[in-house]
C-alpha cells in the first residue's frame, strides 16, 4: 500500500498536471484577494479577515480537485492496467486510500502557501495582530476537510469512466451539488418543514458551521462518514467490474 502510495503521489508531482493545478489555484485565490478590486479584495474591504479566501477557495476547489482525480481510475482503465492493480496483493479499500491519500496531499500542498496571507494580514491590521485566529484556523481546517470531500467524490466519479473529461464533468457536477444543491433545494417552499434536514445534508452547512472557528464534531462525523460514503461505492464500481 505504501508503495501504492508513492507512486500515485510520485505521479502527481512528476507530472505537469500538480503543479498546474496547485499554481492556478494559488494565481485565482491571490488575484480575486490581492489584485481584482471588489468585494472580495482584501485591501479594499479595510477588514483584516481572510474570510474572502474561504468564500472563493470552495468554488476554485469544485474545478480544480476534479482535475486532480479525473485520471485516478479513469486512466487506469483505459489503458488496461486497472486488472492488473486488482490482481496485486492489495485490498480494493487500500487501493482507494492509496489514491485518496494522494489527491489529498496535492489539496494540503495547494492550501500550504496560503497560510502566509494569515500572517500578512495579521501584521497589516490597526493594531497588529487584530484578526479573529479561532475563525481562520477553523476555517482552514474546514476546507481541509472540504477538499477532502471533493477528492472522494473525483475518485468516485473517475471510478465510472475511462473518459477522463467525462470523469472530470461528473466530478464537477457531483462536487456543485453536494456543496450548493441542498441548499438550493432546501430553499424551495416545497421543503419549508423539513429545509433543516436538507441542508445539514449539504456540505456547505458544515463547512460554514468550521468557517466560525469552532470544530464541532457532528460536523467532524459528517465529513468522515461523507469521505467514507464515497471510497465505498467506489470500492462497490471496482467490484462490480468481475460481476
Amino acid at each position: 500500500m505504501i508503495a501504492l502510495l508513492r507512486k500515485e503521489i510520485s505521479s502527481f508531482l512528476t507530472s505537469l498536471i500538480g503543479y498546474i493545478v496547485i499554481s492556478i489555484f494559488l494565481l485565482a485565490i491571490g488575484l480575486f484577494l490581492w489584485v481584482f478590486p471588489g468585494n472580495f479584495n482584501i485591501l479594499d474591504a479595510g477588514f483584516s479577515s481572510l474570510e474572502s479566501l474561504f468564500v472563493i477557495a470552495p468554488w476554485v476547489f469544485m474545478f480544480l480537485i476534479p482535475a486532480i482525480t479525473m485520471r485516478s481510475f479513469a486512466e487506469e482503465q483505459r489503458n488496461g492496467t486497472i486488472e492488473l492493480l486488482l490482481t496485486r496483493p492489495l485490498t480494493e479499500w487500500q487501493i482507494i486510500v492509496s489514491k485518496y491519500a494522494a489527491g489529498f496531499v496535492v489539496v494540503i500542498f495547494a492550501l500550504l502557501p496560503t497560510i502566509f496571507y494569515y500572517f500578512s494580514i495579521q501584521s497589516l491590521g490597526n493594531p497588529p495582530n487584530n484578526i479573529d485566529s479561532g475563525g481562520t484556523w477553523g476555517s482552514f481546517i474546514g476546507l481541509l476537510f472540504l477538499g477532502g470531500s471533493f477528492v472522494s467524490i473525483g475518485l468516485f466519479a473517475s471510478s465510472l469512466t475511462e473518459n477522463q473529461v467525462v470523469a472530470f464533468i461528473v466530478g464537477f457536477f457531483l462536487c456543485f451539488f453536494f456543496f450548493f444543491g441542498f441548499d438550493a433545494v432546501g430553499g424551495l417552499e416545497l421543503f419549508r418543514p423539513i429545509d433543516s434536514f436538507i441542508f445539514n445534508l449539504g456540505i456547505n452547512a458544515h463547512y460554514a458551521s468550521m468557517s466560525r472557528g469552532v470544530i464541532d464534531s457532528r460536523d467532524v462525523i459528517y465529513f468522515i462518514s461523507f469521505n467514507l460514503f464515497f471510497m465505498a461505492i467506489t470500492r462497490l464500481r471496482l467490484l462490480s467490474r468481475s460481476w
